[in-house]
């Protein structure tokens, strides 16, 4: 018998001793025989170490956790715990159709039921690709057992032709030239074919990489996790030591909700900046936010804004995750940022150290890749917050602001930072499709692109579909992008200075529901503001005309999904869920 005390009891002792219930004990002991466990091993006393499995082969970019987890439970049972693996709803980006922003939701749930209902001391949670991430912590939170994340790490470096091509991006870059008649269909598919070398997530620093690291900066993954590569030595031996540490993580008792505070977040939301991430973390923060129990407002997004761009990877770069691996990563980053004052260092991490001593020996090891704080890639490289009457809030990464559109759009003397456009308005992705190229539209380079019905409601889920490439014939001009604005999300891969996230959206009613092709859109980024000019009058009779169509529900979670999520500012979250916070503490009654 184990004689090392932990600072809670384990909830499985109420499984496998069942005070007071023999006969229980002996139910839930007697199934669990049937593939070679001991009770002995059971009846221990030590710590069910439950592994989150998100590895498929429908969810690739995941599929190395079928490996890293037997390192990881190497890790649990050198460290006296007993590991029980279990599956996870798949989460796949680029397949999951209407979106697999449906998933995340969906996936939290069942963790959730996992968590809570069966005998698990303490948790590790692998994941990857963009929404297994922020699900898994939301699911963490909501139970709030110890809880440590295992990222399967992104993939080699892309080459084609001499040339570094970042999966994502490499997609929306190819899209124009496409389009301008630079490469034809077949260059199209080797370029983004060459783009995925090796097993892992995004290389670029897409969603899957942002929320990684986001997981870092939050303390919740053991220091370098978030960017080693998926098929480097290290992923293996990190998973070993992720499997030691959450062994004693459940002695320590050393919950989510230990670590996870209103300045860790406020961390992240400045990490976020310094490595150009992903306008997705926007959401996913404020939900993970959300079910911890903390609240995330504009302003504190503002705190991230005024920040500058250090790491050099596209889209907002040049360079990709193996080389940020090997020029120090997310470690390299954090020390930084402490040195300089602008994170807390002070904040715990499920190491059981603080941030600072986590990262204290940390080092640049490549100044090509991560730049020092005085001599940054861009200054002001933050998340903009925009409100108007339009919707109350909206986001806009400004650190993939190019140089042409920045001289086309935010430079006129005397004016800089604002700009007028005419708005083509597009009722989803199909229809934008369907007519972009269309000659009676007459875009020019002094229009914005819009596209509503995309949002939690209208999707539903939300879809990857603002960052809206121009009409053939402007870029045949070597016009590469034009402003855009919607009510749904882009790709973290995109390099497109959309304004995105738009709430509430048309399907709710906000403002894009009302907004006309022809309309002029006012943009002020100085004072955060994107207004559509139209009378007030003209307004109020637009709000009594039909809402814009939008899809019905094809699935019964589509339907119960639109029922319950809330809007993309809040995190798009079950807003009913919000109000269950530590579960794990109450052991549910027995089943028999």
């Amino acid at each position: 018998m184990v004689t090392r005390t932990p600072a809670r009891p384990f909830r499985s002792r109420e499984w496998f001793a069942a005070p007071g219930r023999a006969d229980m004990a002996a139910l839930y002991l007697e199934r669990f025989m049937n593939y070679g466990i001991t009770p002995a091993e059971l009846t221990s006393g030590k710590p069910i170490i439950g592994i989150a499995q998100s590895g498929s082969d429908i969810a690739p970019c995941n599929r190395i956790h079928l490996e890293t987890v037997k390192r990881a439970r190497e890790g649990i049972l050198a460290a006296g715990g007993i590991p029980m693996e279990f599956p996870l709803h798949p989460i796949f980006e680029n397949c999951r159709r209407p979106t697999a922003a449906l998933d995340r939701n969906l996936a939290y749930l069942g963790l959730v039921e996992i968590l809570n209902g069966y005998p698990i001391d303490a948790v590790i949670l692998t994941t990857g690709c963009d929404k297994t991430t922020p699900s898994s912590l939301m699911a963490a939170s909501t139970v709030d057992i110890p809880a440590i994340v295992l990222s399967g790490g992104p993939m080699l470096d892309g080459w084609h032709e001499g040339e570094l091509v970042g999966s994502g991006t490499v997609i929306w870059r190819s899209r124009r030239k496409m389009a301008a008649g630079e490469i034809d269909e077949a260059e199209f598919l080797r370029r983004a074919m060459e783009s995925a070398p090796s097993s892992g997530h995004c290389n670029t620093m897409g969603t899957a990489s942002t929320m990684n690291s986001m997981a870092e900066g939050l303390g919740m993954s053991l220091p370098g996790c978030a960017m080693i590569p998926a098929p480097y030595r290290e992923r293996g031996q990190i998973a070993y030591e992720t499997g030691k540490r959450i062994v004693e993580m459940a002695y320590e008792d050393l919950r989510p909700s230990k670590i996870l505070t209103k300045q860790s977040f406020l961390n992240a939301i400045k990490l976020l900046t310094a490595i150009g991430g992903s306008t997705n973390a926007q959401p996913h923060l404020n939900a993970m936010a959300a079910h911890a129990g903390i609240t995330i407002t504009p302003e504190d997004w503002q705190t991230g804004y005024d920040l500058p761009l250090i790491v050099n990877m596209q889209p907002a770069g040049q360079y990709l995750s193996e080389r940020f691996h090997r020029a120090g990563g997310i470690p390299a980053v954090l020390k930084l940022l402490v040195e300089a004052g602008i994170l807390d260092g002070s904040v715990a991490t499920c190491t059981g150290k603080t941030m600072a001593e986590n990262v204290a020996d940390a080092r640049v090891l490549d100044a090509d890749v991560i730049f020092p704080l005085d001599k940054p890639l861009m200054e002001k490289a933050g998340f903009l917050v925009l409100t108007g009457n339009l919707f109350d809030m909206a986001i806009m990464k400004t650190s993939v602001i190019s140089d042409q559109f920045r001289a086309r759009y935010l430079s006129t003397p005397g004016q800089e930072g604002v700009f007028e456009v005419r708005a083509v308005v597009f009722d989803g992705s199909d229809d934008y499709h369907h007519r972009i190229n269309d000659p009676a539209l007459a875009i020019d380079d002094n229009c914005i692109l819009v596209i509503r019905g995309a949002g939690v409601l209208g999707w539903p889920g939300s879809a990857e579909v603002v960052n809206m490439q121009p009409p053939d014939a402007i870029l045949q001009k070597g016009i590469q992008s034009l402003p855009t604005l919607g009510d749904g999300r882009q790709s973290g891969t995109s390099d497109s200075p959309s304004i995105l996230n738009a709430s509430p959206e048309s399907a709710a009613g906000g403002g894009l529901s009302w907004l006309r092709t022809g309309d002029v859109i006012r943009i002020d980024l100085n004072a955060g503001r994107v207004d559509a000019l139209v009378e007030p009058d003209e307004i109020a009779r637009r709000k009594g005309e039909p809402a814009p169509p939008i899809p019905p529900s094809n699935t019964p979670w589509e339907e119960l999904y639109r029922e319950k999520s809330g809007q993309l500012h809040e995190g798009g979250v079950l807003e009913f869920a919000t109000k269950y916070r530590g579960t794990g503490l109450k052991v549910p009654r027995h089943n028999h």
